[in-house]
């Protein structure tokens, strides 16, 4: 206790604490937002395969529909992030909620595969533009000095929603597999209706300008410049490979061939994942605000990363539970602290949405290609060589980030300036 109050650090951390700025409102609205658009989600997540196959196909063409909706959001990212700067985030925000909503309830009443397939693609084109104005929101109303912590309530307020909503989903889906979908654009329109009114007198970057004075925008071959940037690509795409796309794909494959275990313990370990990530969220984004940035993102990946790898090698439930929670935590340290990163890039005073957008399909990416690479080491190999290339992707990650810069440096200064090379 002694060596604590002596402790150096103590003095810069107190400071840090009392002179955080508190959140802004219109952050907290797209907080709540979050909540409920994740709810939504998890509603339809659990019944869509069977909601496909319900129209007579096979499981991969039902596993389409799924890739379906990322893929259309890898695709149209970069539109995504003009439409960000030349209309500004909240037009755009709520645009892509009213497409998500109108394409969702279109899936309730699609008479065949084939719309369900297009329409539920089309919502990833909404998707996309919510995201990336979200996310250009969040850069630009968040005040440097909490960057962290919004990103991570932020994260958790996705994250506590997509807990809440598959059992939300299951219950629904008693009264028929439509009806979800149908609840879902419902949730959708209520967020749209908030963001839009609540945010109405929010200036937003439109067409280079705010405030009627011209902004500059920041170009992806401007940002590529900074280190820490181009090792949050590298880290973005390693995370969406693990925690979106293995760990959906293979981990309930794996608990079901090798642990001889039912579906139910394959959801548990999803919800012990996600445990994790939500513990080690309600710290994480604060200690990227006080400790920096670089230091959480290189635990974060050497977490999950280690833990993804040993994943395929545990041979009982209860270690396979307790290794999922361990990935979990990785994750949860990670995200707030990466994505404060790109803020710290981008600045208050600049527009990103190229950036975030480029950003943001390196996670997608990561997201479809990881889990197709991974399986063809399972069918060539085992469950450890592919969860143990998962592994290698953090590793490769981490690597990157060693050599980044500490962008927190650049926000407690405030600095206006093009990114320099790290």
């Amino acid at each position: 206790m002694v060596a604590f109050k002596n402790f150096p650090g103590r003095a810069r951390f107190r400071a840090r604490a009392e002179d955080r700025p508190r959140l802004p409102r219109e952050l907290k609205v797209l907080i709540a937002a979050a909540f409920v658009i994740a709810i939504g989600f998890g509603l339809v997540a659990p019944v869509l395969p069977q909601f496909a196959q319900s129209f007579g196909v096979e499981a991969t063409a039902a596993a389409v529909i799924v890739s379906a909706f990322a893929f259309t959001r890898l695709v149209f990212a970069p539109a995504g992030g003009k439409f960000v700067e030349r209309l500004g985030e909240r037009p755009v925000y709520v645009a892509g909620l009213l497409i998500v909503a109108l394409s969702t309830a279109a899936c309730a009443f699609a008479a065949d595969y084939w719309q369900l397939l297009i329409f539920r693609g089309l919502g990833g084109i909404g998707s996309t533009m919510f995201t990336i104005s979200a996310m250009g929101l969040i850069v630009r109303l968040a005040p440097a000095g909490i960057r962290g912590r919004v990103t991570g309530a932020y994260a958790s307020a996705f994250l506590l929603g997509s807990i809440a909503g598959p059992f939300l989903g299951g219950l629904l889906a008693g009264f028929g597999l439509r009806v979800p979908f149908l609840v879902y654009a419902g949730a959708l329109l209520v967020a749209a209706a908030v963001v839009f009114f609540q945010l109405k007198d929010t200036t937003t970057t439109r067409g280079g300008r705010k405030g009627g004075t011209a902004q500059p925008v920041l170009t992806v071959r401007e940002a590529v410049r900074n280190s820490a940037y181009r090792a949050a690509l590298v880290s973005g795409f390693a995370n969406g490979w693990a925690s979106f796309g293995v760990r959906m794909a293979l981990v309930p494959l794996f608990a079901a061939a090798v642990l001889g275990a039912g579906p139910e313990v394959a959801g548990i370990s999803l919800a012990f994942f996600a445990g994790g990530t939500a513990l080690a969220l309600t710290v994480s984004g604060r200690l990227a605000d006080s400790l920096g940035r670089k230091p959480l993102v290189l635990t974060g990946l050497a977490v999950n990363g280690a833990a993804m790898a040993c994943l395929g090698l545990t041979g009982d439930v209860t270690t396979f539970l307790a290794v999922s929670a361990v990935a979990g935590i990785g994750a949860g340290i990670l995200n707030p602290a990466q994505q404060a990163a790109v803020a710290d890039v981008i600045g208050n005073d600049r527009s990103g949405g190229k950036v975030l957008a480029a950003f943001q399909m390196s996670t997608d990416t990561g997201t479809i290609f990881g889990p197709i690479l991974a399986g063809l080491l399972v069918d060539a190999f085992s469950y450890g060589w592919a969860f143990g290339l998962t592994g290698v992707t953090a590793l490769a990650a981490f690597l990157m980030w060693t050599a980044a810069h500490e962008t927190l440096a650049d926000a407690d200064r405030s600095v206006r300036r093009r990114p320099a090379a790290g």
